[in-house]
């Protein structure tokens, strides 16, 4: 076969990923997650909403505890991994691409896919708890262990393991690492090759010391550079504060504009905005409860409030600075840009030439944080299919190659292929949280009547929860997890 045939070939093959991925994601995933999330509001009599005040005091006892003890993990901590993976180039480039290729209203849709899918995130990371397992003085677990535990199907858990292993331990982190060397190359011309050894280097640094040197930096990394960039959001807002209304009625109007449903553009609009919202947040779609199984609490339902707040942080919050951003940005549909460089040249506009040394800098600590956590996803799932350390230390070093592989290059079927394997991975997921979704549902009645009886610190016990089997951290005689 000649290059020209191999490219023919390469070229065919990517069409068809590209068919398989979009049939995936428009016919099955994205009414999957909305339906099972609308179900799982519903039966947590919308859960999201009642506890929202509840997720900010235990977010703030998570991280002022002693639970920072020597080989354990905060509940404060465990969310900063999973924001850290939550939170990565797309809250800065894919909201920009979003706008411009859905419209303002895509805003709406991604606001509202976020409140109903912040309910499946409850369900599942409070399953990811209720069937953690130890690790040492730490626990990991995750949809695998209770697709294992729960179900009584490893094979099924292994399967997650792979596909989870293989988007996020290899092909995000590669994109992640993309995307760097590309900002850092546009804004400030360093060689790719010298970025990718840099990011190469800090990730072996970081990931070589486990999940606790894992949570240390994603507790310094998340608070510090969201922070940052909200308040960079807010002055921009308050600058702007008259056009503010403005762009509300835009987004709304955008959203709500039942005359486009006759031309078409509605339904793209629609798909482009949940799609967003489900690709930012990953609520329902197994990734997060990795992250989730490592805290240390008394009550499994405390970690899933505090991971239901993750969603908010990341879709409500975050993205939403972009949009803002880029939405007071007067020029942003006459520049002809998208991605990146909308969102660097709107903030120019707005703060001028030190925004898009800004956005670069974001753009680096947003994809490092991400690595970070989306390699420790790939860590639990390969400690539950091998306690071999030699395994795990070879996983450590393909991770460290892909990220510098990623730095140099980009194969458009590489990243196709992986947005498949993560919508068979959520696939799963979803088929696993609602068969056990029951147990969530008893886990919090349990938790609300201690409240009510006036404990203020529930202590969970799997005996209080009919049916439940297979549970390794919560029996009544374990030592204490809080």
């Amino acid at each position: 076969m000649n290059i020209f045939e191999g490219g023919i070939y390469m070229e065919t093959l990517n069409k068809l990923v590209l068919s398989v991925n979009d049939f995936i994601w428009t016919y099955i995933l994205i009414a999957a997650l909305i339906v099972l999330g609308l179900y799982f509001t519903v039966k947590t009599n919308f859960v999201q909403f009642r506890y929202f005040k509840e997720m900010f005091r235990l977010l703030g006892e998570g991280s002022s505890k002693e639970a920072k003890q020597e080989g354990k993990v905060s509940s404060f901590q465990a969310f900063c991994i999973s924001t850290a993976s939550r939170v990565g180039t797309g809250n800065i480039a894919g909201i920009a691409l979003a706008v411009v290729a859905g419209g303002p209203g895509a805003i709406f849709w991604m606001w509202l896919i976020a409140l109903i899918g912040s309910a499946s995130s409850f369900v599942e990371s409070t399953l990811a708890q209720i069937f953690k397992v130890k690790d040492g003085n730490a626990f990991r677990g995750g949809p695998a262990y209770y697709m294992e535990k729960g179900l009584n199907k490893k094979w099924m858990g292994i399967t997650f393991s792979i596909l989870i292993t293989i988007c996020f331990g290899f092909v995000f982190n590669a994109v992640q690492a993309n995307t760097v060397s590309l900002a850092f190359s546009n804004a400030f011309g360093v060689n790719k090759l010298v970025m990718g050894i840099v990011l190469a280097i800090l990730t072996g640094l970081v990931i070589f010391g486990g999940v606790q040197r894992i949570a240390k930096v994603s507790e310094i990394i998340v608070p510090i550079l969201a922070g940052l960039y909200i308040l960079v959001a807010l002055f921009i807002v308050v600058t702007n504060i008259g056009q503010l209304p403005g762009v509300f009625k835009l987004i709304f109007t955008s959203a709500l504009d039942f005359r486009s449903v006759s031309m078409g553009t509605m339904g793209g609009m629609m798909l482009i905005g949940i799609k967003r919202g489900l690709f930012s947040n990953e609520a329902g779609m197994g990734s997060a409860p990795n992250a989730a199984a490592t805290a240390d609490v008394s009550h499994p339902v405390k970690q899933g409030l505090i991971q239901t707040l993750g969603v908010f942080t990341d879709t409500i919050v975050i993205c939403s600075c972009t949009a803002f951003i880029i939405l007071l940005y007067p020029d942003y549909q006459a520049t002809g840009l998208s991605g990146i460089e909308l969102t660097q040249a709107a903030l120019t506009s707005h703060i001028g030439p030190i925004g898009g040394t800004f956005i670069a800098v974001c753009i680096f600590l947003f994809a490092f944080s991400s690595i970070v956590g989306n390699y420790y996803y790939g860590q639990s799932n390969i400690e539950f299919m091998s306690e071999k350390k030699s395994i795990l230390n070879i996983f450590r070093v393909g991770v460290v190659c892909m990220v510098l592989f990623g730095s140099l290059t980009q194969v458009d079927i590489v990243w196709n292929l992986a947005d498949v394997f993560m919508g068979l991975m959520a696939i799963i997921n979803l088929i696993a949280i609602a068969l056990l979704g029951k147990f969530a549902f008893m886990a919090l009645d349990d938790y609300a009547n201690q409240k009510k009886a006036g404990i203020k610190d529930p202590v969970f016990s799997a005996s209080n929860i009919k049916g439940l089997e297979n549970v390794e951290c919560w029996q009544e005689n374990s030592e204490k997890t809080a």
